[in-house]
């Protein structure tokens, strides 16, 4: 039997708003509002050497994804030998790391695919905003886009088999972290400028949560803040005090790392394993006070378990772990292609102009048709593990590799004018 809580009080029908063209800028993980969608019509197309603008060597490892403001691209590292947590400044003209703040960092056991510097940072015009831990103290911090250090949070225990993952988020003056773990869970919404709790709304219990949260809008333009756990399901909470709107609680039966969009007017999340048994939840949320939201249906064959999902016009693309690249009617859910693309996925795709990009574990990047029928565009091999989504800020590509930032230019002519 589906459990439901609702907690309304205006009619909850989702738009899904289009932040794509919002920004330039790339300011959280995915871009703006996470949705993975990049902002002119730059073109990727036969990617190849000449593409490449520079590639620069990184203090540190680590599987965060950048993010970007005016000519600066900030990341995230760690370094187990000397145990120090950093995050950085790179220019993005040149490629010289402009500076590097170092905090303590106590390593720990944690999933082999994982990293200590996995969060991915959020920035906007004044600061840039990260989060670290172990499992004694999970971290939120904010620093200057000159390096200097406005204030830092410890959270207190973060308690996981596999690490931490979950990045913070902006919203009006508010940074926003999901800490959905093992131990006491609960989403917290920070200040930006002094980093005071303005509210904190606690949260059941269950495997950790990785997923990101993400913004929508209801039928009258309020904001959303939507949610992906096991022990919550899909939920909808007020980003400006926390209470919670609305939940469908039996979405997932194991551990949410994808992070949820909106398309079609459904919420879609996914769940799933290292074993197996992955599977997308589509969520219609309710439509009035009175109404409850609904399980649309499920896509159990090629789903998902790490990469998040990509809507794009009348499509959502899923890129599966195992490489099967799969075009979904949003509205129905049936299955209108799917292809194997080749190797092993835990970054997200990210789509400019028509195509969609997504780079292997083993840091081969693959750019791909996102009309009409499946069709490989171009490939590059970056020869070096890459566990990261690529950023797209001012019509060049920035791609996280474990030891490296890479800065790509637009191909000046895609193959179909060739």
């Amino acid at each position: 039997m589906k459990v439901f809580i609702v907690k309304v009080t205006l009619a909850t029908v989702f738009l899904a708003a289009d932040f794509s063209a919002m920004s330039q800028e790339w300011t959280r993980f995915r871009g703006p509002n996470g949705a993975g969608k990049a902002a002119g019509e730059s073109s990727f197309q036969g990617i190849s050497e000449q593409n490449l603008v520079w590639k620069t060597r990184l203090p540190g490892m680590g599987h965060s994804s950048p993010v970007g403001w005016a000519n600066r691209i900030f990341l995230t590292a760690a370094s187990d030998e000397k145990q120090e947590f950093y995050v950085f400044a790179i220019d993005s003209e040149s490629g010289e790391v402009l500076w590097r703040k170092e905090f303590p960092h106590q390593p720990f056991q944690q999933h082999r695919f994982n990293s200590f510097a996995s969060p991915t940072a959020a920035v906007d015009d004044r600061r840039v905003y990260v989060s670290w831990g172990s499992p004694d103290h999970l971290y939120l911090a904010a620093l200057g886009h000159s390096g200097e250090l406005l204030w830092q949070r410890d959270l207190g225990v973060f308690e996981s088999q596999h690490g931490l993952g979950a990045s913070p988020i902006l919203f009006q003056d508010f940074a926003i972290l999901a800490k959905e773990h093992l131990g006491e869970s609960f989403i917290i919404a920070v200040d930006r400028k002094t980093g005071e709790t303005r509210w904190k709304t606690p949260r059941r219990s269950a495997k950790t949560a990785y997923s990101t949260p993400c913004l929508s809008q209801d039928a009258n333009g309020n904001p959303i803040l939507l949610v992906n756990s096991q022990a919550h399901g899909i939920s909808a909470l007020s980003p400006e005090t926390g209470s919670l709107l609305w939940e469908y609680s039996n979405a997932f039966d194991k551990r949410s790392c994808s992070s949820p969009i909106v398309a079609a007017g459904l919420v879609f999340g996914s769940c799933g394993s290292g074993g197996g048994g992955n599977f997308v939840a589509a969520v219609r949320p309710p439509n009035d006070a009175r109404a409850m939201p609904e399980l649309a249906y499920e896509i159990r064959r090629s789903a998902p378990y790490v990469p998040s999902f990509l809507a794009r016009e009348d499509n959502l693309f899923l890129w599966s772990d195992g490489g099967i690249l799969s075009c979904v009617d949003p509205e129905s859910g049936k299955v209108r292609w799917s292809e194997r693309v080749s190797g092993r996925f835990f970054g997200s795709p990210i789509s400019v102009g028509d195509q969609l990009i997504a780079v292997s574990t083993s840091g081969k990047v693959f750019v791909v048709s996102g009309v009409g029928k499946f069709e490989v565009w171009g490939n590059f091999e970056l020869n070096e593990t890459c566990h990261t989504t690529p950023a797209i800020i001012k019509d060049r590509m920035y791609i996280r590799s474990l030891r490296h930032l890479w800065k790509f230019k637009p191909s000046e002519k895609s193959p179909r004018q060739l």
